[in-house]
């Protein structure tokens, strides 16, 4: 099995990040494998605590522990929107409220096993059997539009597109506050916050984390942007909105969760609890545009979002809320 570590897992341990990838295995069964010599990163032999960085390649020299964890990636046969799909590849509007692959807390409702069950015989021969389909990620609240390839060769090619940033992506955020620019752009450098592993925030020495924008409305309460990221980086449009003061609507890791609610009056209060979800953030990938792994020529897809989120974004068109 091959695993090639992306801009998102570099500087990592080699025994925590695949802790998180080969999920049925704990930390100290990977360490094992380490010590046994059935691991390599770009074809040596490596230590537990060697730092990973973008483009490394991991290769799994044990076959039957590969065909043990397939084995235990369930199919989830769940409703997906197919927004188009072909040979090579399709693309899905990934639904809000589910991560996209397994981990060890959840190995059976993930984006992955609604793949499974959904493109069973076209993910047969994919390259990371387990993550199946998987060549970028979105968040678990976040939902919008994914490129799903079948195969090793449009896999790569789609993965060569995201590693040089030629992939043009456009997020719909709706944000608390009221942002006064039109446009502009955020750029800073992310890293994880040490104290919380999960949440990440700038820093002087993280990964470089661009973001540009432009306003769709500024309401009474709330905003509406569309981000158009450059980087790739772990809750890029989060952080950025968080830290312009301007979290996005439920997103409790951000400063932006629905407590928030309780600093208006009563009777705003009141309109806010008709128009907003309390169960996870407001943000959607819109569009997304590539080439095509075979012809070459640029396409672009749209999702549309959920009506949970169209009915808080409306209520800001419109001047409800």
């Amino acid at each position: 099995m091959k695993i090639v570590i992306s801009s998102n897992d570099d500087l990592e341990r080699i025994d925590s990040f695949l802790s998180t990838r080969l999920v049925q295995l704990s930390r100290s069964k990977i360490q094992k494998l380490i010590e046994e010599k059935l691991i390599t990163v770009n074809g040596v032999f490596v230590k537990k605590n060697t730092k990973l960085v973008k483009d490394d390649i991991i290769k799994i020299h044990k076959k039957e522990l590969i065909s043990s964890e397939l084995k235990k990636l369930k199919k989830w046969d769940k409703p997906l929107e197919i927004i188009h799909q072909e040979k090579d590849f399709a693309i899905i509007n990934k639904p809000f409220g589910i991560i996209t692959h397994p981990t060890n807390n959840n190995i059976d409702k993930t984006l992955v096993n609604i793949l499974l069950s959904t493109f069973s015989n076209e993910l047969s021969k994919h390259p990371d059997p387990l993550r199946p389909g998987i060549v970028h990620r979105l968040d678990k609240d976040t939902s919008g539009v994914m490129i799903i390839p079948f195969n090793e060769f449009s896999h790569w090619k789609i993965a060569e597109q995201f590693k040089d940033r030629s992939v043009e992506k456009n997020y719909i955020a709706l944000t608390w506050g009221n942002w006064k620019k039109e446009n502009g752009q955020i750029k800073n450098n992310l890293t994880r916050n040490k104290k919380n592993p999960i949440k990440h925030q700038s820093s002087l020495n993280g990964k470089l984390a661009e973001s540009n924008y432009s306003l769709i409305k500024s309401g009474k309460y709330f905003s509406s942007l569309n981000f158009y990221p450059k980087t790739g980086r772990t809750h890029q449009i989060r952080v950025h909105c968080s830290e312009e003061g301007f979290p996005i609507v439920g997103d409790e890791l951000y400063g932006g969760g629905t407590k928030k609610i309780n600093e208006y009056l009563p009777e705003v209060r009141s309109l806010m609890n008709e128009n907003i979800d309390s169960n996870g953030h407001y943000l959607h990938a819109k569009s997304i545009t590539f080439y095509h792994p075979v012809s070459m020529k640029k396409i672009t897809f749209e999702a549309k979002p959920e009506k949970r989120f169209e009915k808080l974004f409306n209520a800001i068109k419109n001047d409800e809320i």
